[in-house]
């Protein structure tokens, strides 16, 4: 088969390309190189896989993920392509197995590790070989000021060196224009033809409350929202993955710890059971989900402030693969954003990558803070404007009231001032508020002018206050005092009284409406689906793979709307390739034949 549209349709069992994989896909094929950006659930991997059926040779997939790796041959192999990986989890026996077949041109695809790749026993190898193409996958791991950088992925530029007529693509769902241009240059792709799909994912409700009791606020959300539903919560260490998953069982939940300090047989285990049952929750630190396919995440939690929008997006991005309405919820508090700092500064990185990921943190920041729409926020970071306002986060939803703060900032600020810039927030608040403290004594503050003038707010409000002004940049945490609050340049015209400053009113959210599992179509026959679901159960424990490998969930619903009673009707259903035609047809004709004859 030569043509990418006869393979899309007999292969991977879909009708036509969606813009702009096929002017990537003819770009491979004709021998260019691509750089291509593309939202999670994009179809990234249709890009390289179709060229490298086409192509001479066995394509090459440069990965970081183990997951990925497993999961994605798995399905092709499900599909009839001779696809195989090499990384650690592998036996000695295994490798030299799959190296064999590579040296016997009996495979189409080879995924490999970075740190694999470049040995001098497997570029020798290669090089033995006839390679269809490269394709580096996650490729803004190679950015040094990127938010997941691997130093494997710098010596990348191998490749051009030592195979400079073999076709390069690089991939990536996250990267800010700095980002982009440092993935063109080490990886010495500047004449590579530039793809960007753009960022935006319209089923993900993006929703960011503030952090006041993090496992009753994750609970009620569980509750109300998603009951029955597979999800990811994200914390920033591995003890507090580890104590919310303990809890949420407590809860029962079916939930799993996932960091990099647990074995990896432990993690493989957790991993498989997100995969293959329904309803598991992962909590995890950020080791977890890249590559994931699973496609039916209703939703993605954050407990934590991620360090940056880039991390964010990404995290997020792993909810709603299969274009389903999907949550992106995240709750944060001013002592996250000391925590992040914190740990920023005692990093072994150079003064200029701390700067930079300060400038990161900060705009995380500002997007938790902003009262104008969050996706039009998120899409401009990315250089991508959205004209007007999404409709599905929780600022368009319900629009955040707000309060003229200039007399509560200018008092603030000048508390921090006259307490010399050396106490952190709680101490500044009862120095505002009038407190009787050891602590007030000690220092004398009981005699400054600000001592007892903001007895107007409690002590929310006023943390508040200083969260917002530390997110907006006229405040900053000052790490080598323990969290002290200072001053910055900005805040010198709002001392003045020369400008006026809005506030946020912090207010509890109000409980959206509960996001059901998939959102059937009116038409559909809750008997027929789930007689569906279990005849798709049963093939995925007889194969071992997750029931999504077999068909996706929008597939099943197609099943349940056009009601295909023969072999050649189902052939027409979206996602049947000749293969699963072939294996999985006669079951589900059967089960719909049975659903009609009842």
């Amino acid at each position: 088969m030569s043509s990418p549209n006869e393979i899309l349709q007999s292969v991977f069992g879909f009708h036509e390309f969606r813009s702009p994989q096929d002017q990537i896909i003819d770009s491979l094929v004709r021998g260019e190189d691509a750089l291509v950006l593309m939202p999670t659930g994009g179809g990234k991997s249709l890009c390289y896989q179709i060229p490298a059926l086409i192509r001479p040779g066995c394509a090459v997939v440069i990965s970081p993920l183990i997951a990925l790796m497993q999961d994605q041959v798995d399905g092709l192999q499900l599909l009839g392509i001779k696809a195989a990986f090499l990384n650690s989890t592998l036996s000695r026996e295994e490798t030299q197995r799959i190296e064999r077949q590579l040296s016997a041109d009996e495979l189409d695809l080879l995924y490999i590790a970075p740190e694999r790749f470049t040995q001098a026993y497997t570029l020798q190898l290669l090089r033995s070989i006839t390679v269809a193409l490269f394709a580096i996958d996650e490729a803004h791991c190679v950015s040094q000021w990127g938010h997941d950088f691997r130093a494997d992925y710098l010596q990348l530029s191998l490749l051009h060196e030592l195979f400079p007529d073999v076709p390069r693509i690089a991939l990536t769902a996250t990267a800010d224009q700095k980002t982009r241009q440092e993935i063109l240059t080490r990886l010495q792709l500047e004449n590579a033809n530039q793809y960007i799909a753009g960022f935006d994912r319209p089923n993900i409700r993006y929703r960011i409350a503030l952090k006041h009791n993090a496992k009753q606020q994750l609970l009620k959300f569980l509750k109300t929202e998603h009951p029955n539903d597979a999800g990811i919560v994200y914390c920033l260490s591995r003890k507090k993955t580890e104590d919310i998953a303990a809890w949420l069982k407590d809860q029962g939940y079916n939930a799993y710890p996932y960091h990099a300090g647990l074995s990896t047989e432990l993690r493989a285990k957790h991993q498989s059971h997100f995969l293959r049952d329904e309803a598991v929750i992962i909590v995890a630190t950020i080791a977890f989900g890249m590559g994931i396919d699973k496609p039916d995440v209703r939703f993605v939690a954050h407990l934590d402030l991620p360090k940056t929008i880039e991390s964010y997006y990404q995290e997020t991005g792993r909810a709603g693969r299969d274009g389903e309405p999907a949550d992106a919820w995240m709750i944060y508090g001013l002592q996250d954003v000391i925590k992040l700092r914190q740990m920023m500064e005692n990093s072994e990185g150079s003064e200029e990558h701390k700067r930079a990921e300060q400038h990161r943190l900060n705009a995380m920041l500002g997007l938790c803070e902003i009262t104008s729409c969050r996706r039009q926020a998120l899409l401009d970071y990315f250089g991508e404007p959205l004209d007007n306002a999404c409709g599905n986060c929780d600022t368009c939803e319900t629009p955040p009231q707000t309060w003229d703060g200039t007399e509560a900032a200018r008092k603030a600020l000048s508390c921090a001032f006259r307490t010399d810039q050396r106490f952190g927030v709680n101490h500044l608040i009862d120095v505002l508020r009038g407190a009787n403290t050891d602590k007030i004594f000690q220092f004398g503050h009981q005699h400054l002018p600000v001592y007892g003038i903001g007895d107007d707010l409690d002590n929310n409000q006023w943390r508040s206050v200083f969260r917002q002004l530390v997110a907006r940049g006229y405040m900053s945490v000052d790490l080598e005092r323990y969290g002290a609050l200072r001053l910055e340049e900005k805040c010198r015209p709002l001392l003045r009284n020369e400008v006026t400053i809005e506030f946020r009113k912090d207010i509890k959210a109000k409980t959206a409406k509960q996001l059901t599992k998939v959102q059937l179509a009116p038409d559909i026959d809750v008997s027929l689906w789930e007689a569906l679901r279990e005849c798709r159960r049963e093939f995925a424990e007889e194969l071992g793979v997750p029931p999504y490998v077999v068909f996706h969930d929008s597939t099943l619903q197609e099943m349940c709307l056009r009601l295909p009673d023969n072999m050649a009707d189902f052939a027409e259903l979206t996602g049947v390739g000749e293969r699963k035609l072939e294996r999985y047809g006669p079951g589900f004709v059967r089960v719909i034949a049975d659903h009609l004859a009842a």
